[in-house]
């Protein structure tokens, strides 16, 4: 599972590299409603295979009967660089693409060629996506040369005459530990709102029965698993097995990471005892006030779904907060 950023950039890396050109479209800005975020992204191959979107569907119909007709290509090769198209500018414009009232787009649309410059920047660029390293994609608006360099901005876009900075974010990822109910239902949400997802559980048979398209599954012992690979800005680690054995074994690794979220499930009575517990693991009173816990917003709920709702929006807060 890949965020809609990384995905779009590995399928354009994928198609460079496969030979096909590639139409990249950007949102630069928005005005009034606007269903889709600066930043966001859509590309999409010459006979019309695509990915990613910029709005809710009215644009990018609109986009491929402009690829179709041939109108597309002419306007690019008429400049010869990539080129500015403003959305929903006119009442009668938002009628005919269905943008809700007031709402305009203003996208920087660029035709990407199969040269070995543009293959090197995009395989660079997913290299570092993959690698959880915040990116930018460099566009020189006068001849449509791409490069890239270390995000320096959270800014999704930086416009000016001549160059466009586009801050481009790696995929995040959740590790849940205890293979029930909750973890079920807490992976899904998770796998909807483009985490990647793991779920952990070294205890025997704990596994044979779950499953969640999606999610990769591992028996290995939990600080191992959070100690190689969900240990940065961009992890979170959810503590769902109800079991010490399992979920405190974690925490003693997590605690110590920089992960934007960690929190485990439990009433008040199970929470204060695991906090009594911890500092017998090696953690000291600031890495231990990290964790949430009692897992989630507090909803007065006792079903698995509802639990999961509980915790997935707490997580979003505070990676939002972040």
């Amino acid at each position: 599972m890949q965020s809609s950023q990384q995905q779009i950039i590995s399928h354009v890396d994928e198609w460079l590299r496969s030979q096909r050109p590639v139409w990249l479209c950007t949102i630069l800005k928005t005005w009034g409603s606007s269903p889709r975020p600066i930043g966001a992204m859509m590309a999409c191959t010459m006979d019309g295979e695509l990915v990613g979107s910029i709005s809710g569907g009215c644009i990018e119909e609109d986009f491929l009967e402009q690829l179709r007709d041939g109108s597309l290509k002419a306007q690019y090769d008429e400049s010869g660089k990539p080129f500015i198209v403003k959305y929903g500018v006119t009442a009668a414009e938002q009628a005919r693409l269905k943008l809700p009232c007031g709402g305009q787009l203003h996208v920087l649309l660029e035709y990407i060629e199969c040269t070995d410059s543009n293959v090197e920047v995009f395989s660079r660029l997913a290299a570092d996506l993959e690698n959880h390293s915040k990116v930018s994609r460099i566009v020189d608006l006068r001849n449509g040369a791409i490069s890239t360099e270390a995000q320096s901005s959270e800014e999704a876009v930086l416009l000016s005459d001549t160059q466009m900075t586009h801050s481009l974010s790696p995929m995040y990822r959740l590790l849940i530990l205890g293979a029930g109910d909750v973890a079920k239902f807490v992976a899904e949400m998770a796998l909807a709102l483009e985490y990647d997802v793991t779920l952990c559980d070294p205890r025997p048979n704990y596994l044979d029965n779950w499953f969640v398209a999606g999610v990769e599954t591992t028996s290995r012992l939990p600080d191992d698993v959070v100690r190689e690979r969900f240990s940065n800005p961009y992890s979170g680690i959810i503590a769902l097995a109800h079991d010490p054995r399992v979920d405190d074994m974690a925490l003693m690794e997590a605690l110590k990471t920089n992960a934007f979220y960690i929190g485990a499930m439990g009433s008040e009575r199970t929470s204060a005892a695991r906090r009594e517990r911890l500092p017998e693991l090696g953690l000291n009173e600031e890495e231990i006030a990290r964790l949430h816990a009692p897992i989630g917003f507090q909803i007065n709920s006792k079903t698995p779904a509802e639990i999961a709702i509980a915790v997935m929006a707490e997580v979003t807060a505070v990676r939002y907060m972040h």
